[in-house]
């Protein structure tokens, strides 16, 4: 993986710096539920500003359809980084604007804006030329600290950067790092564990791992393919008819390469989706169930091969854990990577979900903040605002 040059490279000193930042928060009722994206992003505003610098400040928020919406307005974020940043930074209605132009000029060292929701605008997610051109008005240096927002190439992530020098920030810096050496010289026995709903989700993840795990567990819906792919009975769990033959060709790639691959070998079933179906352990899915849990003697298997692992990446969770009676194998493989001596990495999405909701958040070593870009670095690909970087 090509290292990227950072902000520590450079000198943000006199100096105007766009920060495209990951400020795509939960909100309810227009107030901020969880503050991780915005305190995560601290680190390199406060670098940028304690340096002599000013940080124009830009981020997308939710999916608003056709042009401006309050309820994905940014202004519970400019009141947060008021409050972090101990001084008032202002919310720009128009990021293209001249008045954006006048403020991002007339903004003061160690002083930082913030513009208004970018996918607001026409051609942002379309990466149009006049939107990259516009942002760029308003500074002399880009840093691109949205690792989340890296897998797509949108005007903010990508255009930008070719109009004006463009280097990494700290979180960027961090998730590279870490996934860089993981895959390319991760401590061993190198361990990852895949859950979640499709196998067709995953399908260049595991390929790409393959190369390079010594063990792979599967949990979650997809590991019902797998099962079918071994000629077991799955009941009415969720099955990818289509890929059943791919999963057992994937088995059999795998044991070639000498990769151990733990499926499921007892379930908690349930005669319907709901939190209140009947439910049973069981090592066997009886025909009109399904399985929507993996049962104790998995949990006991997974938790045991993650003691003995030096590397643990973990992306998807083990069954519906949103359901509290189907959440035991999430809860045990997040416990089980918590008290591990691995190093352990959580690949964003459910899993950073999980381990949050189970309190077991600050004993992992890494936690992705990009589920979607995390899962396309796995999978080998190059994040186009990744690329936009200057190589180091």
């Amino acid at each position: 993986m090509q290292k990227k040059r950072s902000l520590r490279d450079v000198d943000p000193k006199g100096r105007r710096v766009l920060v495209r930042c990951d400020f795509n928060v939960p909100l309810k009722d227009g107030a901020i539920t969880d503050e991780t994206r915005i305190v995560k992003s601290l680190p390199t505003i406060r670098h940028i500003l304690d340096g002599g610098g000013s940080a124009i400040l830009t981020s997308h928020l939710g999916r608003p359809q056709g042009g401006p919406d309050p309820a994905f307005s940014l202004q519970p974020v400019a009141e947060s980084l008021s409050g972090h940043l101990g001084s008032d930074v202002a919310l720009i209605a128009d990021p293209l604007g001249d008045g954006a132009v006048a403020a991002a000029g007339a903004l003061a060292p160690g002083r930082a804006l913030l513009l208004e929701n970018v996918r607001f605008l026409d051609g942002e997610t379309k990466n149009a030329s006049h939107v990259g051109e516009g942002l760029a008005r308003l500074g002399d240096l880009f840093v691109n600290d949205a690792f989340g927002s890296s897998h797509r190439a949108h005007a903010s992530v990508v255009g930008v950067a070719d109009h004006l020098e463009a280097v990494c920030g700290f979180l960027v810096e961090k998730e590279l790092d870490v996934f860089g050496k993981i895959l390319s010289d991760p401590r061993r026995p190198f361990v990852a564990i895949l859950g979640g709903a499709k196998v067709s989700d995953k399908i260049l993840v595991i390929e790409n791992l393959l190369e390079r795990v010594d063990t792979l567990i599967l949990g979650g819906g997809m590991a019902y393919t797998f099962l079918a792919g071994r000629g077991e009975s799955v009941g009415a769990s969720k099955l990818e008819a289509d890929r059943v033959d791919y999963a057992r060709g994937l088995l059999e790639k795998a044991e070639t390469r000498g990769v151990r691959v733990l499926l499921p070998t007892d379930h908690v079933v349930a005669d319907r989706f709901a939190d209140d179906a009947e439910r049973r352990e069981s090592t066997t899915i009886p025909d009109g169930w399904m399985a929507l849990d993996i049962g104790p003697e998995s949990r006991a298997a997974f938790a045991a091969e993650v003691a003995s692992a030096g590397t643990v990446l973990w992306n998807g969770p083990m069954g519906v854990f949103e359901m509290a009676p189907f959440a035991a194998g999430t809860r045990a493989v997040s416990e089980a990577c918590g008290r591990s001596s691995a190093t352990t990495v959580i690949g964003g999405g459910d899993s950073a979900a999980a381990v949050n909701a189970f309190g077991l958040a600050d004993q992992m070593t890494h936690i992705s903040t990009g589920g979607g870009a995390s899962l396309e670095l796995l999978e080998g690909k190059t994040l186009p605002g990744l690329a936009a970087l200057a190589d180091a």
